[in-house]
């Protein structure tokens, strides 16, 4: 199973298990694409095989055996693209609580009927608002918008929504035939007919005679116009096409549904209170103030519907609160969360579930948690395990993993390098495996040399920000340093963030400013390692440039696998096909043709030193590092990716087999290739998630080289081993949500360690002192 070989281990059940080893290692094959992969497939092997079609089915993974395995649940990372209907109600069912308690225990005007609960939910026909379908704006097109530049004229395409060629001239031609003066400036015309030309909703029909071109035979046609605004609002509405409705919302106007006032609602619905509040007001508070606020309801008892929804509402609350998400209110849209904070409401469901018997398998649970948080979570976890179940984590937060009670280790190093199992047991027994690169980590023998923080070569400024929870908030950033934002999850880090590459890009004090983030480097298999960073240009102009492709008239793009010619058309260059199964997951096999090679075979006959172009794709970027030696450009990039650690990932390695963290990497390091660095900000939100701690020596070093070559780094972390090397540090808090956004503390790691308000000085103290 990708890099795992022959692997034979016992892991022990009703444990909470960890499982550790470098990025690319193999530990996320062995949980889920061993073990989880098994356990579903086992238990849809009990469903019915209509009803199979209907579950999104990993695939039968390579195992020989595995005994003793019970149903299993995943909590990955990995997102799916939450519309924005989705919120934190309803990935963990509150909403449903809190509509039922508007319908049985709300406050009614007189003489109002009583609405069942699918009337709260801007999610039903009978709960949306009818004018803005239950979204709470409403998308529309001013003349400002659709003609951003009035001085010109139509001909001069004033109109900038209209679709380009021969469309936007067909648009043209139809308002000239009318009458249309189309070469006057467009401020020059009268208001009236530009609003007809923008607004109208009548489609006359005309009889067009083109203007005559040299050539050219042009004949008379009926042409229909469709104002500027029906264009537009179809085309984002309707398209299909990704990229059309992008273009289309451009000239789009939000604003604010001037029915429900964004409030999603109907008006009866809105009519309804409890505690005073409207279901949209009681929404949008913290998951802690709802609580507060629902608790003495539930302290009255009586077994009356207010008291048992209240009480039900607050056990669930409390789950979240204890998982560091009190500061999240309900009607928090998903697709603004971060993987860590879904993967912990869904953990948070889970728990009261109630399943007995299940191997529960997380993805990095304590991704994106403060170390305040980690007691909670580990609490949690336990709790899953004391009612009966299993819980399997892979995880690279070192004090999370001394808490399991089993940690299987697989290495010792990344990619082809790895996949063994290095050790399975209690935690202690693996200070006795030298080849672990966990271990000297997990047990103190990693060595930190003292450093003293830089010194600021200027400050960047941030003076009253209000954005979110921060109210009025002052901060200086040290220009020429390493600074880390810290704080507990909530309070504000994210956001000061983003206001802080608004304010660097809109001022004078760095010459770029560069996000790295670790979204995917693309959404399908054709975008890979090379063609991201750029270095298959360069290797498509070596085999271009030999002999035998200039003699059959080969170009570069000839040994591109996206383009016709070149590329093997029955897989159309992917290097393998669907096979369509009626009741089973869709397989993916090797290309019969080119056997995965992705070419055609007269693209393969091509060989530079009797390697031809799919033999390069499927060398690692070590391997290519001698063979692409005197190739500059792409020895550049290999060179960086090795910096980065990532000398184990094949250069046609997808994107959708990418982790976080090397996405993360593969973006640094096409980065690092520009020769000239200094005088940037680089903007880095939680850079070691999913990185191993050797990982994250080999990413600091990088980033501490940027500083060192004259450009700034701020990174939001929670690894305090990162804090407590960098010059500077804004702790934000003390709390999350309204109890946070505001500076406790700053100055170098040592001051931020010895402030008594910061939450994170105690954790921070001990990292201080090197082993």
């Amino acid at each position: 199973m990708h890099n795992l070989r022959g692997v034979d281990v016992a892991i022990p059940r009703d444990a909470l298990v960890a499982f550790t080893g470098v990025s690319g290692s193999g530990k996320s094959s062995l949980a889920f694409g061993t073990l989880y992969a098994e356990a579903q497939r086992r238990f849809l092997e009990s469903v019915a095989p209509y009803a199979r079609r209907l579950v999104h089915q990993v695939g039968a993974p390579d195992v020989d055996e595995i005994t003793g395995l019970p149903p299993a649940v995943a909590l990955e990372q990995r997102r799916s693209v939450p519309s924005s209907r989705s919120s934190v109600g309803t990935v963990t069912t509150l909403s449903n609580s809190l509509r039922m308690l508007l319908s049985r225990a709300g406050d009614y005007p007189p003489g109002a009927e009583r609405l069942d609960s699918d009337s709260f939910s801007p999610n039903t026909p009978v709960g949306a608002c009818p004018n803005c379908h239950g979204l709470g704006v409403v998308h529309d097109v001013t003349e400002g918008s659709l003609v951003p530049d009035p001085s010109l004229s139509i001909r001069e395409g004033a109109v900038a929504s209209w679709p380009g060629a021969w469309q936007g001239k067909n648009l043209r031609d139809i308002l000239a035939t009318l009458g249309y003066d189309i070469d006057r400036p467009w401020r020059e015309l009268p208001q009236e007919q530009r609003d007809w030309i923008l607004f109208t909703d009548e489609q006359p029909v005309v009889t067009v005679h083109p203007v005559r071109e040299a050539h050219r035979i042009h004949r008379p046609y009926q042409g229909t116009y469709s104002s500027a605004k029906r264009l537009v609002l179809r085309a984002y509405a309707e398209s299909k096409s990704e990229s059309r409705r992008k273009k289309a919302a451009e000239f789009l106007v939000s604003t604010v549904c001037p029915v429900c006032g964004g409030r999603r609602l109907r008006p009866e619905a809105l009519a309804v209170t409890f505690a005073g509040r409207t279901i949209s007001e009681l929404t949008g508070l913290p998951l802690t103030a709802l609580a507060d606020l629902l608790r003495p309801y539930a302290d009255e008892g009586g077994g009356g519907p207010a008291a048992l929804l209240s009480e039900d509402l607050i056990a669930r609350i409390q789950v979240l609160v204890e998982l560091g998400l009190g500061y999240l209110s309900t009607d928090r849209s998903s697709p603004t969360l971060s993987a860590g904070e879904l993967q912990r409401l869904r953990l948070a469901t889970q728990l009261r579930s109630g399943l007995f018997g299940v191997v529960y398998v997380l993805d990095e649970p304590s991704a994106g948690l403060h170390p305040a948080d980690a007691e909670a979570l580990m609490s949690v976890l336990r709790r899953l395990k004391a009612t009966g179940n299993t819980v399997f984590m892979v995880e690279h937060d070192l004090d999370v993993v001394r808490r399991a009670d089993w940690i299987v280790d697989v290495g010792p190093e990344a990619g082809v390098h790895g996949g063994q199992i290095l050790y399975s047991g209690p935690v202690e027994g693996l200070h006795d495996v030298e080849a672990s690169a966990t271990r000297r980590h997990l047990f103190g023998e990693a060595t930190r040399s003292p450093r003293t923080p830089r010194s600021p070569s200027g400050w960047l400024k941030l003076r009253g920000v209000t954005r979110h929870n921060l109210r009025g908030l002052d901060a200086s950033v040290s220009l020429g340093a390493f600074t880390a934002i810290t704080g507990v999850s909530g309070s504000g880090k994210s956001t000061l963030l983003d206001v802080l590459a608004e304010a660097a890009a809109e001022g004078d004090a760095v010459e770029r400013v560069v996000r790295v983030d670790q979204k995917p480097i693309g959404r399908t298999p054709r975008s890979n390692l090379a063609t991201y960073t750029g270095l298959f240009d360069s290797v498509r102009k070596l085999f271009a440039a030999t002999d035998e492709a200039r003699e059959r008239g080969y170009d570069a793009g000839r040994f591109s696998f996206n383009v016709v010619g070149g590329r093997c058309e029955t897989c159309q260059g992917e290097g393998y096909v669907s096979v369509e199964l009626l009741f089973l997951p869709t397989t993916y096999a090797p290309c019969p043709d080119c056997h995965g090679a992705r070419y055609n075979p007269s693209t393969l006959e091509i060989t530079n030193r009797d390697v031809n172009i799919a033999g390069v794709l499927d060398m690692t970027v070590d391997e290519a590092v001698g063979f692409l030696a005197d190739v500059p450009p792409a020895a550049r990039s290999l060179r960086t990716l090795r910096e980065v650690g990532l000398g184990y990932l094949r250069l046609g390695q997808p994107a959708t087999e990418l982790s976080g963290g090397e996405a993360q990497r593969i973006k640094l390091a096409t980065e690092l290739q520009r020769t000239r660095r200094s005088g940037v900000l680089y903007l880095l939100d939680e850079p070691t998630t999913g990185l191993h701690p050797a990982d994250t020596e080999v990413l600091m070093h990088q980033l501490h080289a940027l500083v060192d070559g004259g450009s700034t780094v701020v990174v939001v972390e929670h690894d305090l081993d990162v804090v407590a090397a960098a010059d500077h540090v804004i702790d934000l808090g003390p709390g999350g949500g309204d109890e946070g956004g505001r500076v406790v503390a700053h100055g170098t790691p040592a001051d931020v360690a010895a402030t008594p308000e910061s939450l994170t000085a105690k954790y921070l103290r001990p990292h201080l002192t090197p082993n």
